[in-house]
């Protein structure tokens, strides 16, 4: 009978400790200081206008320096059937 009083208190000592050890955990977490900032929020908005920019900028000149010249230029000998 000792034996089986010995190892519950071992069991439920065990649990108690446990129990503490992830209640001390889920209070660090929640109180936690870190995280982002707004300076990081603010460099992360700057580099995806400028990213989107340049990408607007690429395919401005891919349009109007390639595809729309040839594009004229098809239509043209399309629609011109000599008279």
């Amino acid at each position: 009978m000792k034996k089986l009083f010995d190892k519950t208190a071992k069991t439920v000592t065990s649990a108690a400790a446990s129990a503490i050890c992830a209640i001390i955990r889920a209070k660090s977490t929640l109180t936690c200081n870190r995280g982002e900032s707004f300076v990081d929020t603010a460099v992360k908005i700057l580099i995806a206008i400028v990213i989107g920019a340049l990408v607007l900028a690429g395919l401005y000149l891919l349009f109007s320096g390639t595809i729309l010249p040839t594009l004229t230029q098809k239509i043209q000998e399309m629609f011109n059937y000599g008279g």
